[in-house]
């Protein structure tokens, strides 16, 4: 879409300045160079400019293109930006500002333009076609389906470029054939379809090229860029030398080229255009028949006459185009001759057979060519039947001298001498209607007129063609002598004139069953007898067309320059631009645009720009616009006769004159400039001091602020505290409002101080806060509520195993708490369930003796005699109603529980056990009898 008003102001903004910056050399417009000032300072301008890369400069709206054969960085999507919906002379010349003018003012007058792209070959045509169409494609709004046309109209140059350009001695990528593209666009400027003409596509190059240069590129990117099973499915070889079409010039290959990558390119264009799988592979099958047919030669039998044998190339060309073998054998062997009801074979010869040939090839590839132009029509067309208005792009070849000259030549220049016409027609005519719009008096002009150079060619019985045509159609043998005896010259046009292909030769192509050719030779074209218009009656024809075409327009010029003949960047040929100059008529053009008033422009505009100059008309002028301008060339001085006002637009005649405005204008924007600088520097001041005022009121309104919530904060503190300490004073006495919040305050701290301070234990029993006296009672209640949550907490959190030990320790506790000094360190340690762990360590006799109680508890133990106090290792048993001490495989002593009694003097035993208190509280659970154990004070 148009993105002009959301681009960035900034970036834009700096690229401007830059432009205009580096644009201060030479002068941009030609007309504003001193009318008594030479062709040579031209020259000189157009230098001085092409040695900073300013290649583009104006004459008017004509625009002046001179290739610097190398990249510049001008042409991305920033400056597209920049140019777009500009007025034409705000900005530098360039190729962006003529293209968005003519889409602007076809916008604005509803009507159709067309720029008109000229110069010699490898001048700049072709890329300037192609940033024309680049400029439309970013710049015009943008939808999927305007996309989609937008892509066709784009990759239809790869595709005409690869079938209609080739490599000449001047340029690699040289048009051979004239090209004129209709742009169609709907109300809303929108690119909706496209329509392209041809003209004299150079076919002779198909069968001939000069030393140094190349057939058509679509032959060399086949060959070199097709993968294997493409070429065997042709027949070729990959190796251009081999065919005769493609070495004659002896410059297959070329560093500059790059044909496996463009084969590509064009193999993509083909679809983005919608070509089918099937028309491509019957366009690439005629492709390769032709190279084939170049490779077809002719032997000669004893009476002199062309024989053609059975080859590979004549059966692949019979494959590819679907014709038998045999019926072709025969076509480019015989010529069919009617002689009245009869039908003759006459034999060809040697060379007409040669030339059978090579005019089958020109006509089959010039043909194909005319329908890959339809086709991509087609493509292009515009299926809304609403009224559409057009820019045309006309690239068209420029004057060729060569060192040796033909009728290609002849037809391009007698192209170029029209055109040369129509553009001093149409820039006289237009010239006379501005002048006549604005009412001011048209004033003659002086200028060449190259009527007599077209009437030389076209004039009708008396004309270079008329003479031409009627010498081909003469009885008998024509030749070119008999055309120099006519115009008492060489030219060498008579079989190029003719370019007949023999009937017979088209009957058997309608023969073919190759869909393209088929379409190509029409079955009723063999039908009529006459005779067909010669190339040189058709191409003057077109040229007709053409000029009706463009003079129904509006005309833009792109006048295209080669900086030198080698190619070379930075190398500007004085000589070589000097002809281009004359001959492309710029200094024609110089003298018509100069013609009376060398610059005219609207009131509007020139008062924008130049209004600081005068006290009426600055800063504003709130008036009729002419009255603006009118005031303000009074105030510069203008004399009389150094301007006109017209209806819409003031006329300013001599350069001079605006030169010197133009300096005025640069004097008084600097002394602007200081003047919005001190201006813009007091507002900034001023800006700055009240900013500053303002944050000085802001900070003291927050200081203040800030002293008061202080002393607010201060003095409801030294409340509180009077208050604190009447309440400290009255602490003992019944609740008053003195001393109420002290109380409030004492038991709030007191609460809080409690809660970091909790028991952690049950046992913990001597940590709890001391409670100041209002809160007694409360802490008493508290300290219980606490210790029985932990307890209830402590509980809940005991297993099954854990709250037995706690049982049986409660048993200890009772029994020798306070009673034995070692008895606290044996509270931690757990009581087990027996201490002789495995059963085999008590002897299977002594098991079998107390089978029928069950062993409780065991542990090993040491008696000690009563005489002697010898000890003697023994394991006490206690199972459910007895102790038993054992002594391996026996039984030493058995006491029933009942018989216990507490009494140590009849039946006492000396023991010595290492878990004293783990056994006695064990032995009295089973005995049931906790009180029969006495325990002495002590350890």
């Amino acid at each position: 879409m148009r993105e002009s008003k959301g681009k960035s102001k900034l970036g834009l903004r700096d690229l401007e300045g830059a432009l205009t910056a580096r644009d201060k050399v030479g002068v941009q417009d030609l007309v504003l160079l001193d009318a008594h000032k030479s062709e040579g300072a031209v020259l000189d301008n157009l230098k001085t400019r092409f040695s900073v890369d300013l290649i583009y400069t104006y004459i008017g709206t004509l625009l002046i293109s001179v290739n610097p054969y190398k990249e510049l960085d001008i042409y991305s999507k920033k400056h597209m930006d920049l140019y777009m919906g500009v007025n034409f002379y705000e900005l530098p010349p360039h190729i962006y500002a003529l293209a968005d003018n003519a889409y602007q003012t076809m916008l604005t007058e509803a009507n159709n333009h067309f720029i008109l792209i000229s110069g010699e070959s490898g001048a700049g045509k072709t890329e300037t076609t192609k940033k024309i169409l680049q400029y439309y494609a970013v710049s015009c709004p943008s939808s999927a389906l305007l996309d989609t046309v937008r892509d066709r109209m784009l990759m239809s140059n790869p595709v005409l470029e690869a079938f209609g350009n080739a490599k000449t001695l001047k340029n690699d990528n040289s048009s051979r054939f004239g090209k004129y593209m209709d742009i169609q666009f709907d109300s809303q400027g929108d690119a909706v379809g496209g329509h392209i003409l041809s003209y004299l596509l150079e076919k002779s190059r198909v069968v001939h090229q000069n030393h140094g240069e190349r057939n058509f590129h679509i032959f060399y990117q086949l060959v070199e860029g097709a993968d294997e099973d493409l070429l065997r499915q042709l027949g070729l070889e990959r190796d251009t030398e081999y065919y005769n079409y493609l070495a004659q010039g002896e410059c297959t290959s070329m560093k500059t080229i790059n044909d496996k990558n463009d084969w590509q390119t064009v193999k993509n264009a083909l679809t983005v255009i919608h070509f089918d799988d099937s028309d491509i592979e019957h366009l690439f099958g005629i492709i390769a028949s032709v190279l084939h047919l170049g490779n077809i030669y002719f032997d000669r039998d004893f009476k002199g006459f062309a024989v053609l044998n059975s080859s590979p190339e004549l059966r692949w060309v019979s494959k590819l185009l679907g014709i038998h073998v045999q019926v072709l054998t025969k076509a480019l062997s015989y010529r069919k001759i009617e002689a009245k009801a009869e039908e003759v074979l006459c034999p060809f010869t040697v060379d007409h057979a040669i030339y059978a040939r090579d005019a089958l090839a020109k006509a089959i590839y010039g043909r194909t060519f005319t329908w890959v132009v339809n086709h991509i029509n087609e493509s292009l067309e515009n299926q809304d039947p609403a009224r559409k208005t057009v820019i045309g792009l006309l690239d068209i070849y420029g004057f060729e001298v060569f060192y040796v000259n033909s009728f290609e030549q002849f037809c391009i220049n007698y192209c170029n001498e029209k055109l040369q016409q129509l553009f001093i027609q149409l820039t006289l005519k237009a010239e006379q209607e501005e002048y006549e719009a604005e009412g001011i008096e048209w004033e003659p002009v002086q200028f060449f007129n190259n009527k007599i150079i077209c009437d030389l060619v076209d004039e009708k019985h008396r004309g270079i063609i008329s003479v031409l045509d009627e010498e081909c159609m003469r009885p008998g043998d024509s030749t070119d002598l008999t055309f120099l005896e006519k115009l008492e010259e060489k030219m060498g046009f008579i079989d190029k004139n003719n370019d007949l292909l023999y009937r017979h030769i088209k009957e058997v192509m309608q023969q073919s069953k190759n869909s393209i050719v088929q379409q190509c030779f029409l079955p009723d074209e063999g039908d009529g007898r006459r005779r067909p218009e010669t190339v040189a009656t058709q191409f003057r024809s077109s040229l007709q067309e053409l000029t009706e075409i463009l003079m129904a327009k509006e005309a833009w010029y792109v006048r295209c320059l080669k900086s030198n003949d080698n190619k070379n960047s930075g190398k500007f040929d004085d000589a070589l631009v000097k002809h281009q100059v004359k001959y492309l008529g710029l200094m024609e053009h110089l003298r018509v645009r100069r013609a009376g008033f060398a610059y005219r422009r609207r009131y509007e505009d020139f008062l924008k720009r130049y209004k600081p100059l005068c006290p009426h008309t600055w800063p504003h002028w709130r008036g009729v616009p002419s009255e603006g301008v009118e005031k303000l060339v009074q105030h510069l001085g203008y004399q009389p006769d150094e301007y006109k006002m017209g209806r819409t637009k003031i006329f300013i005649r001599y350069a001079r004159t605006l030169f010197a405005t133009e300096d005025a204008y640069e004097i008084c924007k600097h002394e602007l400039v200081a003047k919005i600088q001190a201006k813009y520097k007091g507002y900034r001041a001023r800006g700055e001091f009240i900013k500053q005022k303002e944050a000085a009121t802001k900070i003291e309104t927050c200081w203040r602020g800030v002293q008061a919530r202080k002393e607010k904060q201060r003095r409801e503190w030294a409340v509180k505290v009077i208050k604190f300490i009447k309440g400290y004073i009255t602490r003992g006495q019944a609740k008053t409002t003195d001393n109420s919040e002290y109380l409030a305050f004492v038991r709030q701290s007191y609460l809080m101080r409690l809660r970091d301070n909790l028991p952690k234990t049950v046992l913990d029993k001597n940590t709890w806060l001391s409670p100041p006296p209002v809160m007694t009672e409360a802490s008493e209640i508290l300290r219980r509520l606490h210790l029985r949550w932990m307890v209830r907490k402590y509980v809940r959190g005991l297993t099954p195993q854990r709250k037995a030990q706690l049982q049986i320790k409660v048993v200890t506790s009772a029994i020798f708490k306070g009673k034995k000094d070692s008895y606290p360190q044996s509270v931690a340690m757990p009581f087990m369930d027996t201490r002789i762990t495995d059963e085999q360590d008590i002897n299977i006799r002594v098991l079998e003796m107390v089978r029928h109680e069950r062993i409780k508890y065991s542990v090993p133990v040491v008696k000690y005699d009563r005489n002697g106090f010898k000890p003697r290792p023994r394991q006490l048993l206690l199972t459910q109603a007895a102790v038993h001490l054992a002594e391996e495989a026996k039984l030493k002593q058995s006491i029933s529980y009942a018989a216990l009694k507490g009494d140590s003097q009849r039946h006492g035993v000396v023991l010595q056990c290492d878990h004293l208190y783990e056994v006695l509280t064990k032995l009295s659970l089973l005995a049931n009898k906790q009180n029969a154990i006495k325990v002495l004070q002590g350890r």
